[in-house]
């Protein structure tokens, strides 16, 4: 049927052509023309899904389902009617919400739901308390259950379940597979649910977001669409702001850029970095053995702690030299080696290495679904048991990924793992899991509280999905001027990851008091 397809769209492209049209564009044309009769005769109509975004759909394992799983803790509590209202008249202006996932023969499409109905993705649940049980943990045991029930792929992959009485309040528990959007393309489309939030089509320009945005919309401009690095920067600028442009750009850097003095001493900067940065991501090493590493089962369980002031946070910073993500890492390594320590682990020495996302979308593409980030490699020195030292070797370590190119380095490989066949793509990506302990993310929030149907949102946290055998999340979220620390992890590495965060709080105190101990100007290292 094939061949037939090919004569019969080949015969047509040459019978319509014109004899003056150069040879290599009518093979363009007729080659085009092919695929899209094959696209037709296989039943793959429907919009393209990308590459990368087919890679996540694929990427599913008994251990690790690929969704990103959030909670929003709202006070007073809202009704499911209100939050049905808001989902209509904001979310589903976003197609993706009511398209089904298809994988087909050219890897993966999207296809309108016929059938879409919204009580399948917007429920409600009551919470069930044990013995001695918190609210809080019941609501973390319900998270974790929900993290390893697969979403149902004959529909639209995503899922909200609000427990409508919720300590004085509701609790609302997202699910969104990673296929449909990244972390930063989620959190703005989540964004436009809160009161005064914008659905997509009023989004604005580029050129009236620069003039002055408010709310929501000004956190995400400021602070979290913003650049990661001069090197890699200067990358994207040069190729059009696309990170496939950019990795192609870098394969042959001669066909596109003009030859001026100032971009040939850009190209050579780059050149030499990526030759640098694959040269890292090639020879990096396993990740040290602990008992966070390992085979993965198949049950999750989180946990978070209650917000700790972010002026304190920022106090240390600045006293320190060191940036508020440097601070923050430095607790989570000390929190870890703390915990490792508590069940008789020999930490000395021991590093872990934790992948970071790494957003590779303008500020104008802030709302657009599909995946557009690429992932860093951070070591945390879980070892180091002076704190002020283990911040110091943060910022450190923070500052040489700076200008790293390795966002597009694995951006790129994301890329090719869509194009492979399911096994091969399990083997190229199983590499990560052996050379990486944790999946972590910090974002920083909106400096205020906002509120959703008229509710306030207390606290928010959010987890992306770790993948082979990675079984440790980690996620590090500011908002409403507290911060808090939560965890996801396979109870086969983590039984109880409550005793990870528990070691949080102390480790920050910790730090608190040495650096307020230290003499005035001495801090900064």
């Amino acid at each position: 049927m094939v061949q037939r397809v090919a004569a019969r769209v080949g015969t047509s492209a040459a019978v319509r052509s014109r004899p003056d049209k150069p040879t290599g564009q009518l093979v363009r044309k007729a080659g085009q023309s092919v695929q899209k009769a094959l696209t037709r005769s296989l039943g793959m109509d429907g919009e393209r899904m990308s590459k990368v975004d087919t890679a996540w759909l694929r990427m599913d394992s008994p251990s690790n389902l690929m969704m990103i799983v959030g909670v929003w803790i709202l006070r007073p509590g809202i009704s499911l009617d209100a939050l049905s209202e808001r989902v209509r008249e904001r979310l589903l202006l976003y197609r993706r919400f009511t398209q089904i996932a298809r994988e087909d023969a050219a890897g993966a499409h999207w296809a309108d739901d016929p059938d879409f109905r919204m009580e399948r993705h917007l429920v409600t649940h009551r919470l069930t308390r044990q013995r001695g049980q918190t609210e809080q943990a019941a609501l973390q045991a319900r998270v974790g259950e929900l993290a390893m029930q697969s979403l149902d792929h004959e529909h639209p992959l995503w899922r909200f379940e609000l427990i409508e009485q919720y300590d004085g309040g509701s609790a609302l528990i997202a699910r969104i597979h990673h296929c449909i959007a990244d972390g930063i393309a989620l959190i703005s489309v989540m964004m436009s649910l809160v009161d005064g939030g914008n659905a997509p089509p009023q989004r604005k320009s580029r050129k009236a977001a620069k003039a002055g945005l408010d709310g929501a919309e000004d956190w995400l401009a400021d602070t979290l669409i913003r650049p990661f690095g001069d090197i890699t920067a200067k990358a994207l600028e040069a190729a059009g702001g696309g990170a496939a442009k950019s990795l192609s750009m870098l394969a042959a850097p001669q066909q596109s850029l003009s030859h001026t003095l100032g971009q040939a001493a850009d190209m050579a900067r780059m050149g030499g970095q990526l030759a640098s940065d694959l040269a890292a991501l090639a020879l990096m090493p396993d990740d040290s053995p602990t008992r966070l590493k390992g085979q993965p089962g198949s049950t999750k369980r989180v946990a978070w702690c209650q917000p700790i002031p972010l002026d304190e946070v920022k106090a240390i910073g600045k006293a320190l030299n060191c940036s508020v993500n440097d601070v923050l890492l430095g607790c989570v390594a000390g929190a870890l080696g703390a915990y490792l320590q508590r069940l008789g682990d020999e930490t000395r020495g021991q590093e872990i290495r934790a992948m970071v996302p790494i957003n590779l979308r303008p500020m104008e593409d802030a709302w657009k679904l599909g995946n557009r980030f690429g992932l860093v490699p951070l070591v945390l020195p879980i070892g180091v048991d002076n704190p002020i030292e283990r911040v110091f070797t943060v910022r450190s370590r923070m500052n040489s990924l700076k200008g790293s190119l390795q966002p597009l380095l694995t951006f790129g490989l994301l890329s090719v793992a869509g194009l492979l066949i399911k096994p091969a793509q399990d083997a190229m990506l199983s590499l990560f899991g052996r050379k990486t302990t944790a999946v972590m993310t910090n974002v920083p929030g909106p400096a205020t509280k906002l509120k959703v149907c008229g509710a306030t949102l207390e606290q928010t946290m959010f987890w992306v999905p770790q993948t082979g055998t990675v079984g440790l999340g980690v996620s590090i979220l500011s908002y409403g001027g507290g911060v808090q620390f939560g965890v996801i992890a396979d109870t086969a590495l983590c039984p109880d990851p409550q005793q990870i965060i528990d070691e949080f709080e102390p480790e920050f105190a910790r730090l608190l008091t040495v650096t307020l101990m230290l003499p005035w100007g001495e801090a900064k290292g």
